[in-house]
C-alpha cells in the first residue's frame, strides 16, 4: 500500500472539491454500499455515487479528473467512481470486499480523499487510513477493505480508481 498526502497540487485539488460539494453535481442514490447488500447482509447502508468512467465510457464530468488521470497515469482505465455517504450517528463499517478478487490481474486500486472527516477505509489487517483530503491511497485490488461513513461532517466523498498500470 502507498499512501501520498497532498497528491494534487492545491489549485488542482480545490477545483475537484468545489466540483464535488456543488448542489449542482449529479449524485446518484444508491439503496446498497455493496453488491452483497442485496443480500441484506448490511441493513440501512446507502450511498450516493457519480461513476466518473465505467463500461468504456465516461461521464460529462471526466473532464474534471485531468489532473488525477495525468498524475497517476495508467495504461488502462477499469472504473472511477466517486462515492459519497452521509453523516451518522455512529461510524458504520460497510463490509470488507475487493474490488477486483483475481490476484493475477494486475489491477490497482487507489482512493482520492475529497474531504477531512472521521471516516476511514480499514483494510483486513486492521490498518485505518483516515480521510484526509487530497489524500491518494494506492493497493492491490485484491486487497480486502471497505469504507465507512463519517460522524463529524455531513458527507464523506472519495473517488475510487481501478486500473491497470
Amino acid at each position: 500500500m502507498k499512501i501520498i498526502d497532498n497528491f494534487l497540487p492545491d489549485q488542482d485539488f480545490k477545483v475537484i472539491q468545489k466540483e464535488l460539494f456543488s448542489p449542482y453535481f449529479p449524485w446518484y442514490f444508491n439503496s446498497e454500499v455493496l453488491d452483497e447488500d442485496k443480500y441484506n447482509l448490511y441493513t440501512n447502508h446507502f450511498q450516493f455515487t457519480h461513476s466518473f468512467y465505467i463500461d468504456n465510457m465516461p461521464s460529462q464530468r471526466f473532464f474534471l479528473l485531468k489532473p488525477l488521470i495525468d498524475k497517476i497515469n495508467p495504461f488502462s482505465i477499469i472504473r472511477i467512481k466517486a462515492n459519497l455517504t452521509t453523516q451518522m450517528e455512529h461510524i458504520v463499517e460497510h463490509g470488507l470486499h475487493t474490488d477486483f478478487g483475481n490476484k493475477n490481474s494486475k489491477i490497482t486500486t487507489a482512493i482520492y480523499y475529497i474531504n477531512n472527516n472521521n471516516g476511514y477505509t480499514k483494510f483486513q489487517d486492521g490498518t485505518k487510513t483516515e480521510s484526509k483530503e487530497n489524500r491518494f491511497v494506492e493497493f492491490d485490488s485484491s486487497s480486502f477493505h471497505t469504507g465507512t461513513n463519517c460522524t463529524d461532517e455531513k458527507r464523506r466523498i472519495v473517488i475510487n480508481f481501478n486500473y491497470i498500470k
